[in-house]
């Protein structure tokens, strides 16, 4: 399964809703630990077909990001049925990852 990116809002807010564990990767282009972050996430998704795996570009949604409350990228938050469950900052491992926020 691919990492998608969303654009809007509403589509963020439709796929936290659903009930299936949500991963969202807060990021930014210029960010470098959101490019060491991204091959990792990318990687997780071929291997975690239970799991959506999604970006947000937080220089394009801004209010998102600040709604939120995202001061330092990357940020993973899981979301399960529209519920914030777990929340990362900074670059983490795989390892870590499956371990501290898919579990």
């Amino acid at each position: 399964m691919a990492v998608n990116e969303l654009k809007t809002v509403e589509e963020f807010e439709k796929v936290i809703a659903e009930n299936k564990l949500t991963l969202v990767d807060f990021y930014a282009d210029w960010c470098g630990p959101c490019k060491m972050i991204s091959p990792v996430i990318n990687e997780l998704s071929k291997d975690r077909g239970d799991v959506n795996f999604v970006k947000i570009n937080v220089d394009e949604l801004q209010d998102l990001a600040q709604n939120y409350g995202i001061l330092s990228i990357p940020t993973l938050i899981t979301f399960q049925k529209g519920n914030e469950l777990k929340r990362k900052t900074g670059f983490v491992t795989r390892n870590e990852i499956e371990q501290e926020l898919l579990s």
